[in-house]
């Protein structure tokens, strides 16, 4: 089992990290928010922000940073504060604490260059938070599998606990468990890779006690968000099993500015990684879109 201080990345973690440009800027009392940046040569449009889910990092757009950049976007991944390689934010738990920090870090990176921002379950979240209370610079959202859109006492999903477990076999079954029970609708695309990938982010999760995703704290930022706002979601979502309509109905009624849900068939909820052909063909029509 490879080790929280030395976790071991994948082949094709490798192969893309290796393409990127990796640039930290600081956070609190001397960390850093570590980011890594493709296609700094395509200034046509404009820079693409993304941010993972929970218990992620950049890794998290893995299958679709290439094809981003192949159709001409300058890429932006971060790892949040609390995950990957950066640190915490002094004192913070959840997504709540990061807009503050991420827009700081945005503006030291990008200036007044205006950025799309796209934000993935956790990451919708914050995507979400950080579009309403920094609204300058922020030309579209797109919130992918994201939690938050009403408030929930029952958790839809059960996850296995996995840090007890001495057995090196064990620990793997249950993160092929939660991969399943969460991320991916079809279990055939659970490979050695993936599991590498989701261990390597799971060992460098700092914030495990998040809370607001059981409340409606995305929906409530989607109201004071002033841009255009789009949503993509894998059609077999865990979180949303039999509430699909529900779900659109609540992004009609959050955002002034909605202009669409878009389900990705033969997905779960790591959408982008699952179906990543499909994922990015719509993730650029919604961009395409939301420029006009």
């Amino acid at each position: 089992m490879v080790s929280a201080a030395n976790p071991v990345a994948p082949a094709p973690v490798a192969l893309v990290s290796a393409r990127a440009r990796r640039v930290a800027t600081p956070l609190g009392d001397g960390g850093q928010i570590v980011w890594h940046v493709w296609g700094e040569g395509n200034a046509a449009a404009a820079p693409l922000v993304l941010l993972h889910g929970g218990s992620g990092s950049w890794t998290h757009w893995l299958r679709n940073i290439d094809a981003l950049v192949a159709a001409g976007r300058e890429v932006w991944a971060v790892d949040l504060p609390g995950f990957g390689d950066s640190d915490g934010v002094p004192g913070g738990q959840d997504a709540d604490t990061m807009p503050a920090p991420l827009h700081q870090s945005l503006q030291q990176l990008l200036g007044q260059r205006p950025f799309d921002l796209v934000g993935f379950s956790f990451g919708g979240m914050t995507a979400g938070m950080l579009a309403a209370a920094h609204p300058q610079g922020v030309r579209q959202l797109v919130v992918v599998g994201a939690p938050a859109m009403w408030v929930s006492g029952e958790k839809s999903v059960r996850l296995l606990g996995w840090r007890h477990l001495d057995s090196e076999t064990a620990r793997e079954q249950a993160h092929r468990h939660n991969l399943q029970a969460l991320m991916l609708h079809d279990p055939a695309r659970i490979d050695a890779d993936t599991v590498a990938l989701h261990v390597q982010n799971v060992l460098r999760d700092r914030l495990p006690r998040r809370r607001l995703s059981q409340t409606d704290v995305l929906a409530q930022a989607l109201g004071r968000v002033v841009c255009p706002v789009q949503a993509i979601y894998g059609r077999h979502d865990a979180l949303y099993r039999g509430r699909h309509a529900a779900l659109e109905q609540a992004f009609v009624a959050a955002s002034p500015y909605f202009e669409g849900l878009h389900w990705v068939d033969g997905a779960g909820h790591w959408v982008q990684y699952e179906q990543p052909e499909r994922f990015n063909a719509q993730l650029l029509a919604c961009l395409a879109a939301g420029s006009r």
